[in-house]
């Protein structure tokens, strides 16, 4: 069955990854597979990436983690939109971290630039910047931290692992509220 809507969380593939700020999309996509899904995660080499189907009310989607790591999850949405015929600014909605929303806020946005996010500009480079996002928050890196890249690749100590966990919770009414639009 064809889904209305897809949605994917950016991330990176491997045990290593798995707890990390960056992996918050994969994340997502686990509480939504908890909370809508219709079944496991299989392995898709066709779309690069791991799916679940999943219901929202009435609503058929598809739950996608590409399997592409962060830098090229592009590759994989491009290859879910093309097989699907998705109408990108309608049936897409990515899940990503970013560090210009507040420590555990959530944003969602309809369109525009990925800021500072290579995850996004992969999407952006492969089906352009008309598509919902759910952004997850992590805050700016701190001062006492050099590489931007080292600090999204960390993992959270225990008390910001309880604050995202309680917004990641929050994630599935987001998501049907989107759904009933």
């Amino acid at each position: 069955m064809k889904p209305s809507l897809v949605c994917i969380g950016l991330g990176n593939p491997g045990k290593q990854y798995e707890q990390t700020r960056h992996n918050l999309g994969f994340q997502a996509m686990d509480t939504l597979k908890e909370e809508y899904g219709e079944g496991e995660w299989s392995q898709k080499s066709k779309f690069a990436a791991e799916v679940c189907d999943a219901r929202i009310v009435t609503v058929p989607c598809l739950l996608a983690k590409p399997q592409t790591y962060m830098n090229c999850s592009g590759e994989a949405v491009k290859k879910l939109v093309d097989f699907y015929k998705l109408d990108p600014a309608m049936q897409i909605l990515v899940f990503c971290d970013d560090i210009d929303v507040q420590f555990g806020e959530l944003r969602m946005r309809e369109s525009g630039g990925p800021g500072t996010h290579n995850g996004l500009k992969s999407v952006v480079e492969h089906i352009g910047e008309n598509f919902y996002r759910i952004r997850i928050g992590i805050g700016p890196k701190p001062e006492n931290v050099d590489d931007l890249a080292t600090w999204v690749l960390s993992r959270p100590s225990e008390g910001e692992q309880k604050k995202l966990h309680e917004a990641l919770l929050k994630i599935p009414e987001m998501v049907k509220e989107f759904v009933l639009r």
